[in-house]
């Protein structure tokens, strides 16, 4: 049975990300005159990872907390990280933004093609050159107003359970003066886990949650490790607290 589920959500993914590419090309066409922020393509983005989220029957994705997001602000936007799915479903904050992801994904045809389109932010893992590079792109993106996303534990996780913090998101925090945004992600990794390969497992209720901005100096602090650890403190109580209210839907 899971094997027919992936086949149809596989298939029915792949047809609609084929007939909305022209749009996003044209679109990229079109701000190549006007449009040097790429917002068209942004928004064009958000709406195909809503569409994606929301035409498949075998989860149901729960957002709370998006009124704590000020549209006109750039946040370094800080998720857990537990499946593939996350970056898709993501969509449904609908805030504009440009994710830090590992170069491999760019050169998947169309997909990488489009992010390469917004102007997401490459990154070759263990290169410093690229580490730099990626610094000071998500520093013109924050200067553009755009939130950059920012894995802060670096991989998927493989039980659930939120891990060590690295430094760099809050290194660009400390350096930037820009709030984070920690948001909470549970369920993607009983969908679509890091070694289940391409196959979905059973239906799944996913919970996206929003956390309050935290801005550099809340913590009185302006080390980058122990920003991060405060940060992976706060980040792993508010995940416990999400999986011990009352209803909460596994």
């Amino acid at each position: 049975m899971n094997l027919i589920k992936s086949l149809w959500v596989w298939l029915s993914s792949i047809i609609f990300i084929l007939l909305a590419f022209p749009v996003a090309l044209i679109l990229w066409v079109l701000s190549l005159a006007f449009d040097s922020r790429r917002l068209m393509n942004n928004s064009w983005m958000i709406f195909q990872g809503i569409v994606l989220t929301k035409m498949s029957p075998f989860w149901k994705v729960i957002t709370e907390g998006r009124g704590k997001i000020d549209n006109d602000q750039a946040y370094i936007i800080i998720p857990n990280h537990q499946s593939m799915l996350d970056i898709v479903f993501f969509n449904m904050l609908r805030h504009r933004l440009r994710w830090v992801s590992k170069v491999e994904i760019f050169r998947v045809p169309l997909v990488g093609w489009e992010m390469k389109m917004v102007k997401y932010i490459e990154l070759v893992r263990g290169n410093k050159s690229s580490v730099i590079k990626m610094m000071e792109k998500c520093v013109e993106s924050l200067q553009d107003g755009i939130s950059v996303v920012i894995f802060p534990e670096g991989t998927r996780s493989l039980t659930g359970a939120i891990g060590k913090f690295k430094t760099g998101a809050f290194q660009l925090a400390v350096r930037t003066d820009k709030p984070l945004l920690p948001v909470l992600i549970d369920g993607t990794g009983e969908i679509m886990p890091k070694k289940g390969g391409i196959i979905f497992r059973n239906r799944k209720t996913v919970r996206i949650r929003v956390l309050d901005p935290i801005f550099p100096g809340q913590f009185g602090t302006g080390d980058p490790e122990e920003l991060a650890a405060r940060v992976q403190s706060v980040m792993v109580k508010a995940m416990d607290d999400l999986r011990n209210e009352p209803g909460y839907l596994k």
